[in-house]
């Protein structure tokens, strides 16, 4: 998480006469004034500096492939999030680069950009609450306390006016699934969507039968036999990613036995909000959500 609980013998986040300075999510003291050439190593961490009024130099190509920012066409693209090139990165002599603590290759070029004398900055974004974070610090070092509201505060509180609607709702147990060409992995309250669920009244049969994470099990999955389904497909090209969930899934005879399934909630998610960090659409996806277990939306 961010902020001073990385390390309990850091200071407040706060504007010094150097400038801003805060603990990133690896525990490092950053101090950054008024940063105008800014790269950022993830997509969704692009948008979010954008959202909080910031400038951008160079992005990766998540930036234009899976997030279809508006960036300007003279935008330098450093490479792909997972592969980011530190040369390039280096190359655009930033004043500040935003990257990724659960991305081994972001954590690899640490001590490169820091003897180059570039901060950096590595932040950690599951849940909504550490979007929230995240802003909050962006909007901080660049003054702008109005788009921390209108992004972040204004999200926070149309999220929790739905969470506190579901004690009106039934409690119903799901099964939730991220699919790719190869089969299926079964996730639990701990990941993103997940925890939209959990924060939603459902019970995650993963969060009990814990064996599903390791391995797809299709005599687990009857035992329990969920209410509902969700199912976000990995992958580009969403005609074949529905191809290969029907080749690797649908045609087991079992599948079409479940509740889910004959009930109509057997559900396929849209990525952009379920698989990408929603940013400030992270209300939109909590809506979404609500509005499937209500019965409003099919």
């Amino acid at each position: 998480m961010l902020l001073s609980g990385c390390n309990p013998k850091t200071e407040e986040p706060a504007p010094t006469l150097e400038g801003y300075r805060f603990a990133d999510a690896l525990g490092q003291e950053i101090t950054v004034k008024n940063p105008k050439k800014v790269v950022a190593l993830m997509g969704s961490f692009a948008e979010t500096w954008l959202n909080a009024g910031g400038e951008l130099t160079a992005v990766t190509d998540d930036a234009f492939d899976e997030r279809g920012l508006a960036l300007s066409k003279d935008m330098v693209t450093v490479g792909t999030y997972n592969s980011p090139n530190v040369e390039k990165i280096i190359g655009c002599s930033p004043d500040l680069v935003i990257l990724s603590s659960e991305t081994r290759e972001h954590v690899a070029i640490k001590d490169t950009l820091k003897q180059a004398g570039i901060p950096s900055a590595y932040f950690q974004v599951t849940y909504f609450e550490d979007y929230l974070k995240m802003l909050k610090v962006c909007t901080d070092i660049t003054g702008r306390e109005d788009l921390y509201i209108k992004n972040g505060l204004e999200v926070k509180e149309k999220i929790d006016s739905i969470i506190s609607k579901k004690s009106s709702l039934p409690s119903p147990s799901i099964l939730f699934l991220v699919t790719y060409s190869g089969g299926a992995v079964v996730k639990n309250s701990e990941s993103m969507t997940g925890k939209m669920l959990k924060d939603l009244g459902c019970n995650n049969i993963a969060d009990e039968d814990k064996s599903l994470l390791k391995e797809f099990s299709m005599e687990s999955i009857m035992k329990d036999d969920p209410d509902y389904i969700f199912v976000v497909p990995m992958g580009n090209d969403e005609a074949l990613a529905k191809k290969n969930l029907k080749e690797t899934i649908e045609s087991n005879s079992a599948w079409n036995g479940l509740q889910a399934v004959k009930n109509g909630k057997y559900i396929i998610l849209p990525k952009e909000k379920f698989l990408y960090k929603p940013d400030a659409r992270w209300g939109e996806s909590y809506e979404y959500l609500s509005k499937i277990l209500s019965g409003e939306k099919s």
